[in-house]
């Protein structure tokens, strides 16, 4: 008797951690198709925008910026994005495996790394494999707003272009598609100088097609801060829905075992129980043939 109630406690434990992680599914699902559309949006917004310096290069402009040089690595800076809870399969510890991998490259070659981290299990993670992190952020989930990315982008800006940092690189997750997403480090400064070849194919020129004012140069010094910043904001939003997919998959993964758990826990009731009652049959029968008797 004390197996079978046994089995049909844990059985009903299973059954409401099923219920759990099924709410947990269907609302990451929720979530995952918002930030999908967001991210999507800032993509064809980033991809405009190469357009649009393009079509100025195209036009002869040329110009120097500080954003564009590129100087010898000596001080980089690394902005690790993770997420504030679990429960999301290898998304955090993919990001952490990437970023403690770029550290050591900067390590090995004599590189000072000055490390930023978003999300709580990405700082707990990294202090835990005793990496000096000089700024945290925590305030970011599945909506990250661009007011609130923008004064970090203006602080890596105004650092490079005052000659504090030489490099920036970004560890999150990229997101292809929904059954791609990749952990990447990438280098968002020095920014690569807008190329004619960006430009879409046209017969004519841009400086056909298009009037500056008061200059190609002047609008092109002002587009590339511009050009930073939304591409910081894409790696916050592909971070994002990245964290939602992993999450959606790992609880849809979750539920689906914990159907088969209660599926073999009931096999095993039944045949406890089973048993049992054939145990107390064959006791009352025996009980019978001695009075019998």
């Amino acid at each position: 008797m004390a197996k079978a109630r046994a089995l049909d406690r844990r059985r009903r434990s299973v059954r409401n951690i099923r219920k759990i992680t099924r709410t947990m599914e269907l609302i990451a699902t929720a979530r995952f198709k918002k930030a999908m559309d967001r991210s999507v949006a800032a993509r064809d917004y980033t991809k405009q925008l190469a357009k649009i310096m393009g079509n100025i290069a195209q036009a002869g402009a040329s110009v120097t910026h500080p954003l564009l040089a590129v100087r010898p690595t000596q001080r980089a800076a690394v902005l690790v994005l993770t997420g504030n809870r679990g429960l999301c399969g290898g998304y955090n510890s993919n990001v952490v495996r990437q970023s403690v991998a770029l550290l050591g490259q900067w390590k090995s070659e004599r590189v000072a790394a000055n490390v930023a981290v978003s999300g709580k299990r990405g700082i707990s993670a990294l202090k835990f494999r005793g990496v000096d992190i000089a700024e945290t952020y925590t305030t970011f989930e599945d909506k990250p707003e661009f007011a609130a990315v923008a004064p970090i982008g203006q602080a890596y800006l105004a650092a490079y272009a005052a000659g504090e940092i030489d490099r920036l690189d970004v560890v999150y997750t990229r997101f292809h598609g929904i059954a791609k997403q990749e952990a990447v480090a990438e280098m968002l400064l020095p920014l690569a100088a807008p190329q004619a070849s960006d430009a879409p194919a046209k017969a004519e020129l841009a400086s056909d097609a298009y009037d500056f004012y008061p200059s190609a140069e002047t609008i092109l010094e002002e587009i590339l801060p511009a050009s930073f910043l939304s591409r910081l904001f894409k790696c916050f939003l592909d971070a994002a829905v990245s964290e939602q997919v992993a999450r959606m998959v790992a609880m849809k993964a979750a539920t689906e075992n914990a159907g088969g758990l209660i599926k073999s826990l009931s096999r095993q009731y039944n045949r406890a129980r089973q048993s049992q009652i054939t145990g107390e049959i064959m006791e009352i029968l025996g009980g019978v043939e001695a009075l019998k008797k």
